[in-house]
């Protein structure tokens, strides 16, 4: 049912937000490829980040910000 789909992808935006912080909060200013190591270690696989987008983040923590928006 399409509720219920909206709302599973809902919950899984909601993880990944919290994963980005998370990891944001405790490798903030870390070198860039030990946070890429730890982003592809933590997010969960659905839904999937694309490379180029989980080096974007990691990119973002490596220099002290919080890409999530939490």
């Amino acid at each position: 049912m399409i509720i219920d789909r909206a709302a599973y992808d809902r919950e899984a935006n909601r993880l990944l937000f919290r994963v980005v912080h998370e990891v944001a909060v405790r490798h903030a200013g870390r070198p860039f490829d030990e946070v890429v190591q730890v982003l592809r270690r933590d997010l969960p696989g659905s839904p999937s980040l694309a490379e180029e987008e989980i080096r974007r983040i990691a990119e973002q923590i490596s220099v002290g910000r919080d890409p999530s928006g939490l």
